[in-house]
């Protein structure tokens, strides 16, 4: 059992969670996109002094692991390292759609023979997704995958997919199926909290030199189309 901070940074919301023994104790968010440079730390503080604790009072640090946003998984794996490089406390590496999922079955029913597909964008139809089970288990390797109006069809015949995320919201209109069921689940570092939690109890840490997040494509720069003069 352990107190644990978990940082998500995966995508366009900034969550930073407090736990102790797998219970949240605090949670801070903020959805302005794309600046968790400016967020973050902030957030993490702001934690600290409501609970008047400092990060050496920390079991652990947990950050999302992607994949997701390039720019925001560094932001929030910089940030995790650094806490641990001062304090000398282990790192825990969290799969951001694991951590979906874990959210959805906290904040929906979901039933035993249910498929659950967070889903994260990556810009036009493609999404990040891997599949899981009622347990939170996962069923694929986690992929980007282009979404067509066949995606899931084999498995949708024969089961219901919970879909949700960030990605879900482009599949709506193209995924014609009764048993395809879209969900409001909105990306927060308390889904991180449980998953955190085991991993601690198996001692499953990250290499806090090495770590990096887990991408899954190449950073891409996109070329701005504003005239600076």
């Amino acid at each position: 059992m352990a107190l644990l901070l978990c940082i998500e940074s995966a995508g366009e919301v900034c969550s930073v969670a407090l736990a102790q023994n797998g219970d949240l104790l605090a949670c801070e968010e903020s959805a302005h996109e794309r600046d968790h440079a400016k967020l973050l730390a902030p957030l993490i503080s702001k934690i600290f002094q409501q609970k008047k604790i400092g990060a050496h009072d920390l079991d652990a640090v947990a950050v999302s692991q992607g994949p997701g946003s390039y720019t925001s998984l560094r932001i929030g794996a910089s940030t995790a390292k650094g806490l641990c490089y001062g304090t000398g406390k282990p790192l825990i590496a969290v799969s951001s759609l694991q951590s979906l999922a874990a959210r959805a079955m906290q904040l929906h029913k979901v039933q035993p023979d249910d498929v659950l597909c967070p889903m994260l964008d990556a810009r036009r139809m493609e999404v990040y997704t891997a599949l899981y089970n009622a347990a939170c288990a996962p069923q694929t390797e986690v992929t980007a995958e282009i979404i067509t109006e066949n995606s899931y069809s084999e498995i949708l015949k024969k089961q219901r997919v919970l879909f949700f995320g960030s990605g879900a919201e482009k599949c709506k209109e193209i995924l014609h199926s009764s048993n395809a069921v879209f969900l409001d689940v909105p990306v927060s570092a308390q889904g991180m909290i449980a998953l955190a939690e085991q991993k601690f109890a198996q001692q499953k840490f990250e290499d806090v030199a090495y770590f990096e997040p887990f991408y899954l494509k190449d950073f891409v720069a996109i070329k701005s189309t504003k005239k600076l003069f």
